[in-house]
């Protein structure tokens, strides 16, 4: 259903439920009291009766209507129109889901228009319901109640991220490779987690400053400087966070060098150790190699060779090749290939 939830109320109490948008306009003009009307996902032509009956800002009708605004707060007259980006924490996923809501708040209704399932509406209408003498304040006391709810749910999605950062700081040290991409997504949630809690410290000052032509409830001020304290506290936690996740980063790509350049000397060590073991193999072919050659060039078996009928050929031959070999070993031995 489109049409979450469709009431009228006079002085705080809710006199009708209308079954259609035409039966509640028809009772809000019959009684002068105040429509609230909540809409899930509408269409065009759904939106548009509710944007001609209370002559809502066509542009803030198409913001509701694309959805994917930033939170604002923006005024057409005495009309004021909100978006707001309420969020809640996944615990199976150990993710936030961003919703967004829109909010048409006039001298004599309030229309919400959400995009997801928090925050929970319903929760507010009962608990206003519950405070008909605050109610009777009128729009501004529903759009209080919007907010307080926005705020409260934010507060499990802060404690969230808070245990989902202790647990990055306590695998930091443990050498987990999936540890630098957890701290970039956790770190894109609390951006984004930001940017849906920032704007609402100035929207709520903006709201205690007032509206042109209604006047100053001091019951409202005073509530809304509430949500406006708590706000400011969940900001300072936001900021935290993101101070946090910075230096885990850095202190994550530290520890990366640090054992890159170990595993770097281990190699350049282990390496060092082959080529020593290459110099001693090759130096002792080398040894070899020397009386091997002078071995194998008088095994050839020619009638003329130097040194074939000499007598001392054979003795000045097998000196020859251990002369060879020890000036090879005392070679290598000096350039301490062996």
């Amino acid at each position: 259903m489109t049409i979450i939830d469709n009431a009228v109320y006079v002085n705080g109490v809710r006199t009708a439920d209308p079954e259609d948008l035409d039966e509640t306009y028809f009772l809000l003009r019959q009684r002068e009291g105040m429509a609230w009307i909540g809409l899930y996902r509408p269409d065009a032509d759904e939106l548009r009766s509710v944007a001609e009956e209370f002559d809502l800002s066509h542009l803030a009708v198409e913001d509701a209507l694309a959805g994917h605004q930033r939170a604002k707060l923006e005024h057409y007259g005495e009309d004021l129109f909100l978006v707001l980006r309420p969020a809640r924490y996944l615990d199976d996923v150990e993710k936030v889901d961003f919703g967004e809501i829109h909010v048409f708040v006039g001298s004599d209704y309030v229309v919400t228009v959400r995009h997801a399932e928090s925050p929970d509406l319903a929760r507010v209408r009962r608990r206003m319901e519950g405070m008909p003498d605050f109610l009777a304040l009128g729009p501004d006391a529903v759009l209080y109640g919007i907010l307080d709810q926005v705020v409260d749910e934010y507060e499990p999605v802060a404690a969230g991220l808070e245990n989902d950062i202790d647990e990055i700081e306590d695998d930091l040290f443990g050498a987990d490779p999936d540890v630098s991409r957890r701290i970039y997504e956790l770190s894109r949630q609390v951006i984004t987690f930001q940017r849906a809690t920032s704007p609402l410290a100035g929207i709520l000052q903006a709201l205690m400053a007032g509206t042109p032509g209604r006047d100053k409830e001091p019951e409202l001020q005073d509530h809304y400087r509430d949500v406006l304290d708590h706000i400011i506290r969940l900001n300072e936690r936001v900021a935290a966070f993101r101070a946090l996740l910075q230096n885990a980063l850095a202190v994550n790509a530290a520890l990366v060098a640090q054992r890159q350049n170990d595993e770097m000397k281990n190699l350049t060590e282990s390496s060092y150790r082959q080529n020593e073991e290459v110099k001693r193999i090759s130096s002792w072919a080398a040894i070899l190699f020397a009386p091997t050659l002078v071995a194998s060039i008088y095994g050839m078996n020619f009638r003329v060779m130097p040194e074939l009928d000499w007598p001392f050929g054979y003795p000045y031959a097998l000196g020859l090749m251990l002369a060879m070999g020890v000036v090879l070993y005392l070679t290598f031995k000096h350039n301490k290939w062996i």
